[in-house]
């Protein structure tokens, strides 16, 4: 019996097959490096030395992930991919026309038939089409040049230089930052056909692109579609579109083109998860004489923005209902191939769901995500904010830079526009930060690619997602403010985090909506630690590999998360670190934890300005101590438990209000109300209730309420030790809300008037594991309270982890097989807390 990461996956949410837009042509390619200018054409390949080697090349892929394939690859010291030159090649069979589609050639690219190049592409984001004349023997050849003489190039001036991406002059090549930022990333630049080669022309209806456009009015869901066909139709056969039980006439606009506007009353809307139902749509084509044929799935809804009374704020409406949008902010599946496999990205989206995140932002230092990856934001009811791939520079004016922009707007616009998970368009990330934070002037750091150009045309193509000029930037009208400011429009918020701010800076900066914050160090489990050799402690040679730190600091980011080990545990890192590494590294796990549930009840209680925040980042790039919050092995880590505390659809908060005791506030982002039982409890000695109260309440569905502590005990009581009068009474306060009904844990909360945790004692950890469905539970128990409690096993991780166990209560865990295991396993590992004396061992005896 095995529980896998499929356990998570529902069952409308697998990956829908590609639109029939043509083969992809994936085997039997092969590729060879070799230095810069070397051949000028292919017949010039036959005089490489024997010590050329040609390898099996996957396709899309890059020069990277052959070379991985073939085991002579090294994540940390790889060779320069972008200053060499790269081939591929592959046999076209057949005769007669022929036409080819490239999604994507990272980065300056040609395309030769035999002998005779056809196409130059300077864009590793603009596709291409080609039509060839096949000869039997046709060899398609895909050369990739050496990005040297493109970044020598002369351009317009920049006004500013950047550290965060090196050299600066790829301000001028449209390519990605990843594999060209130090600190960041492993340095692996994307070469090579990273999207699919595709052949179009095989099916009598084949298609060449398909565009779905929904739209909301009122109660009703309007499709529009237009339908472009590789071969004209010989004559105009009866065609209609079905979809959600309607269907609709379409007509022929010329022999390659059909189109029709559908309307269906009463559609089921699309929403995030946590506000009700991803609701998708199959819209299939019925042409008379041939197979129906599936277009993919479409979901209808509205965004808007409210940027509330003052215009200074920023609140995602979702079909009329205000959304607070918490997610993080995505990198990539896998830095090799930059796409990952369709199990890594379902993986991912599983995690992200089953965390409660609700949006992921692509940042203008990635790139722009698959057709993939969308169809599972929509399957999974996900938010997208997309960055287009801009960052940092000060980019060139001339007309050759804003005509290939138009080119990849527009593409990535098109190909997009079915999507309803796309729900913010930004023209990219920290160009405006960049240039106010030396010292420019607004009206000089001004870029008209984003207040321009790049709204222009999502005005034109994608006028339902709402733009955003960039991120971080001032409210609209503001001209005082920095773009980074807290107090108004986007900001990215590390003052707790990089910036060392005490926690109560999280009210003080009245944030509205940080499109990134919270970036710590964050320690994996000892699993992911091991797969580095020589990281598994922080002295050790290889552990600052993968800790990131921004170009130019004297800090890195483990600083950061040390900091707040010192302020908020009362440890000496510098001393944990080599007297006692395993406590080192669960207090690292716990404080980042800690800090993303203080930060998030902050953000999310009554009366707060903040209407959304993303955590920096999703998943590391490669395995340690980077920013992710899944590690690169594809488990979660404390930081993604941690936003799992605080996400929930149905959530108690607590925020320490000092003199004012405790304010508890419960959210309910469901459509309907809810009866709920509300009970706390003050703990002394991890286990006697010295107060204990509860209350039934209804919760009114879209809203949120505060409750005060001392309202619901109805006397007072010093929960935050703010008083002083005497002796501290209690150690902890639990809250917790139930479903008054059946009684079904909904939330629970935690508050601590002294965080510290050097006491240990005998918790009475009991620990017993059961079959649940295809896989495996562990059930927790203990006598007193116990505080982060945490799960090792070699096999398996937890989807409940560094949490509190209350006295007297059972948690039921469930496991899921690592990504990385193989054969059938059975859980058998430990189970402690940081306040106790000793870890309870479990593992599976006597099951068949």
């Amino acid at each position: 019996m095995r529980f896998t990461s499929s356990s998570l996956v529902p069952a409308h949410a697998c990956l829908v097959a590609a639109a029939p837009f043509g083969r992809a042509l994936e085997s039997g390619w092969q590729c060879v490096s070799t230095a810069a200018g070397a051949c000028a054409s292919p017949a010039a390949l036959a005089a490489l030395p024997v010590t050329a080697q040609w390898l099996d090349a996957p396709v899309p892929g890059t020069v990277a992930a052959a070379w991985r394939a073939a085991g002579q690859l090294d994540l940390d010291t790889p060779r320069a991919f972008a200053f060499d030159d790269h081939w591929y090649r592959l046999a076209l069979p057949g005769n007669g026309p022929c036409r080819l589609r490239f999604q994507g050639l990272a980065s300056i690219a040609e395309v030769w038939i035999d002998e005779e190049k056809r196409l130059d592409s300077t864009s590793m984001f603009v596709a291409h089409e080609l039509d060839v004349e096949l000869r039997g023997d046709t060899t398609l050849y895909l050369c990739f040049r050496s990005l040297g003489p493109a970044l020598a190039a002369k351009r317009t001036r920049a006004r500013w230089r950047p550290k965060l991406a090196q050299p600066a002059t790829l301000r001028n090549v449209r390519t990605t930052l990843l594999g060209h930022m130090p600190g960041w990333c492993p340095p692996i630049q994307p070469v090579g056909p990273w999207r699919a080669v595709q052949r179009l022309d095989e099916a009598a209806y084949a298609i060449e692109r398909a565009d779905l456009h929904t739209r909301v009015d009122g109660s009703a869901g309007i499709l529009d579609v237009v339908l472009r066909f590789v071969h004209p139709a010989k004559h105009s056969p009866e065609a209609r579109l079905t979809c959600a039980g309607e269907s609709v006439q379409l007509e022929w606009r010329d022999a390659h083109t059909l189109a029709g506007t559908m309307r269906i009353d009463e559609v089921p809307l699309w929403w995030p998860h946590t506000h009700g139902t991803p609701t998708l749509h199959m819209a299939t084509l019925h042409i008379d004489g041939a197979a129906p044929v599936e277009l993919g799935t479409v979901g209808f809804r509205s965004i808007d923005v409210d940027r509330g009374p003052d215009g200074a704020g920023f609140q995602l409406i979702v079909n009329g209902v205000p959304v607070f949008a918490r997610g993080a902010c995505w990198t990539c599946a896998d830095i090799v191939t930059l796409d990952g496999t369709p199990q890594q990205l379902e993986a991912s989206f599983a995690l992200a769901r089953e965390a409660g995140l609700n949006m992921l932002r692509v940042g203008g230092t990635m790139l722009y995500e698959s057709d993939s990856f969308y169809q599972l934001a929509d399957a999974y009811g996900m938010l997208v904010w997309q960055d287009f791939a801009f960052a940092n520079f000060d980019y060139p004016t001339d007309a050759a830079f804003e005509a290939a922009v138009h080119a990849e707007a527009t593409q990535f616009l098109a190909r997009t526009r079915r999507f309803a998970s796309l729900a913010v368009l930004c023209g990219g990330s920290e160009a405006d930060q960049q240039a106010a934070m030396l010292g420019l002037p607004a009206s000089l750091g001004e870029q008209k690619l984003f207040t321009a150009q790049l709204p222009a045309l999502v005005a034109a193509h994608r006028r339902d997602v709402p733009y955003v000029v960039n991120s971080p930037s001032v409210a609209p009208g503001d001209t005082d403010g920095w773009p980074f400011g807290t107090r108004a429009g986007i900001t990215h918020y590390y003052g707790v985090g990089a910036y060392q701010r005490p926690l109560d800076d999280a009210r003080r900066a009245n944030v509205r909506f940080a499109s990134e914050c919270l970036a710590f160090a964050n320690v994996p489990d000892d699993v992911a630690l091991h797969a580095v050799p020589h990281a598994t402690r922080p002295h050790e040679p290889n552990w600052k590999r993968a800790v990131p730190r921004d170009p130019g600091a004297s800090w890195d980011f483990d600083d950061v998360r040390e900091h707040y080990l010192k302020t908020l545990y009362g440890v000496e890192p510098s001393r944990l670190r080599y007297e006692d590494p395993e406590r080192y590294l669960d207090l690292s796990r716990a404080v980042v934890a800690e800090l993303i549930g203080e930060v998030f009840s902050e953000w999310r209680r009554s009366g707060s300005s903040c209407a959304g925040g993303l955590v920096w980042q999703f998943q590391d790039l490669r395995a340690g101590c980077g920013w992710g919050v899944v590690d690169a092995l594809g488990a979660p880590k404390s930081a993604w438990h941690g936003m799992k505390r605080v996400f929930g659809s149905v959530q108690l908060l607590v925020t320490d209000e000092g003199l004012d005791g405790l304010d508890i506030h419960l959210v309910n982002e469901r459509a309907t109300p809810l009866t709920a039982q509300l009970d706390i409890r003050c703990l002394r000695d991890g286990a006697t209730a010295v107060v204990r109260a509860s209350r039934e309440l209804t919760l009114e569905p879209r809203g949120t309420t505060c409750v005060k502590a001392s309202a619901l005990i109805g006397q007072f009581f010093d929960f935050t030790y703010a008083y002083r009068f005497g002796p501290r009474q209690h150690e902890a306060t639990v809250v917790s809300l139930r479903d008054a009904a059946t009684g079904e844990l909904l939330s629970q909360a935690f508050h601590f008037p002294d965080r510290t945790l050097d006491a240990r004692h005998d918790l009475g950890l009991d620990v017993r594991v059961e079959p649940a469905g295809d896989g495996w539970e562990l059930v927790v128990s203990a006598r007193r309270l116990s505080r982060w409690v945490h799960i090792v096993d070699p096999h398996f991780f937890a989807l409940d982890d560094w949490f509190h166990l209350p006295p007297g209560e059972e948690r039921r865990v469930r496991l899921v097989a690592r990504p990385a295991t193989s054969g059938e396993r059975r859980p058998e590992g430990e189970v402690s807390a940081l306040n106790g004396a000793a870890a309870v061992r479990y593992e599976v005896t006597g099951v068949d």
